[in-house]
């Protein structure tokens, strides 16, 4: 595969080569076509670039496996059509990408508008586990269960035809960058940023959607300064398929004003008033006799503050360890044993987490399935079926297939003992038989 297909993305350009640029960012599952209804009004006025995620649409099968990754690889493809600042709008994973640019490149982004989105969507543990069903049944169970996510019952009832294009879409999908785009959005994160978007941003969604509604657009209007909402009514979570007209009528207003009149119905479309900015919080008066107003005796005033102390190489562990020991075994579990910590168990609770997952999980000389199988063997070793459990479960979060953890207890027979292998295949089984179950 040739280099630059690393680099960049698959893409398609409509409307005049010389007009300002908008980028239109597809969600997990789907391609560049999800746009297709609102293509015809926007490039009378936009040259509009479409891309496809990697493994979509018959695009490159070269796994992203985080939102940056993604963002940069759309930045490579812009800089190669000679795109500097652009106007972008995105849905679900699409949106993602454009808060991603929006933080990190502002000097690209001219205006953005966010649909189906999320600071965060959902939790980790849901992405990851969507990733074991895939690895283990393919993208059948995803590509059948997408209807119900996606649009609204009415609608799946009247358009079978768009229904059964829009599952097509997700069976074509590579299994490998679905997998990983599902890695990317489990780590995606940015509620702690949001107020440092400062673009102008609509923040788009489907009244009815169930996957990211409108709570989670709330959220983003609420931590982004320069941002308004709009709801869709009689959409769900692909807003530009369900309601084509009312998207791109909004779609054209937000990229051609920098605002919405709150007073214009000609859409048919509630717009929210725009959150007014916090007050800035004055800091309170030193009282007199306090350190800064000037009445501290003199000797104080010429003492200098003690140095704040740098975090403990413990301390540092302790956290790392934390936050791989929950990407790992999943935060249900992790909850439970910390849950379950009392002042007898806490120092080891302590020492697992720093020593374990802090120290020996976090180094750079094995990936994360090779610890897996190297920990699931010497599990088997040593009889230890109750944590065999368990780390079955995160070894097929860590990408093994349940083949793989076969040949590893096959394997463990030979050199650990048939009856250990006979009492780790009896937990292993039931533990991927109830992780690789497709969700109803």
């Amino acid at each position: 595969m040739s280099e630059i297909s690393t680099k960049t993305l698959q893409y398609r350009v409509d409307g005049p080569k010389d007009a300002p640029t908008l980028v239109l960012g597809p969600s997990l599952g789907t391609t560049w076509h999800m746009w297709d209804r609102q293509v015809p009004e926007l490039a009378k006025q936009w040259c509009v670039v479409r891309f496809d995620l990697p493994g979509h649409g018959g695009a490159p099968a070269v796994p992203a496996g985080s939102v940056p990754e993604l963002a940069q690889r759309l930045l490579d493809t812009l800089d190669g059509l000679g795109v500097q600042r652009f106007g972008y709008a995105g849905c679900a994973l699409g949106a993602a990408v454009g808060a991603e640019l929006a933080l990190r490149r502002p000097d690209r982004i001219a205006s953005l508008a966010l649909t189906a989105a999320s600071p965060r969507f959902g939790t980790a543990d849901e992405f990851r586990q969507r990733g074991v069903i895939v690895r283990a049944n393919g993208l059948e169970p995803m590509a059948r269960s997408a209807p119900e996510r996606w649009f609204t019952a009415g609608f799946a009832a009247a358009q079978p035809a768009i229904v059964e294009w829009a599952v097509q879409m997700v069976r074509t999908t590579e299994p490998a960058c679905y997998i990983a785009a599902c890695e990317a959005l489990a780590a995606f994160d940015i509620r702690a940023e949001l107020g440092r978007i400062t673009v102008p941003t609509l923040v788009l969604v489907g009244a009815e959607d169930q996957v990211t509604g409108p709570a989670e657009a709330r959220t983003l209007v609420a931590g982004i300064p320069d941002a308004r909402l709009a709801l869709v009514p009689g959409a769900s979570h692909l807003a530009p398929v369900e309601q084509p007209a009312a998207v791109t009528d909004l779609l054209m207003h937000h990229f051609s004003t920098a605002w919405y009149n709150p007073s214009d119905t000609s859409t048919g479309i509630t717009i929210l008033p725009e959150r007014l900015p916090a007050a800035p919080q004055e800091p309170a008066a030193p009282r007199p006799g306090e350190p800064g107003t000037g009445e501290e005796p003199a000797s104080e005033q010429a003492e200098q503050p003690e140095p704040v102390a740098e975090p403990s190489a413990h301390a540092d562990a302790h956290e790392a360890g934390m936050r791989v020991r929950r990407e790992v075994l999943g935060d249900e579990h992790v909850d439970r044993a910390v849950a379950a910590t009392d002042p007898f168990t806490e120092d080891f609770q302590e020492l697992i987490t720093r020593y374990a997952w802090g120290e020996i999980w976090t180094r750079d000389g094995l990936d994360r399935r090779t610890r897996s199988v190297i920990t699931l063997t010497a599990l088997v070793a040593g009889g230890h079926f109750d944590e065999l459990k368990f780390h079955t479960r995160a070894a097929l979060r860590n990408g093994l297939s349940p083949a793989e953890i076969k040949e590893v207890l096959l394997q463990s027979a030979i050199y650990c003992g048939v009856p250990a292998a006979n009492s780790a295949f009896k937990v292993a089984g039931a533990v991927i038989r109830e992780e690789t179950r497709p969700q109803e």
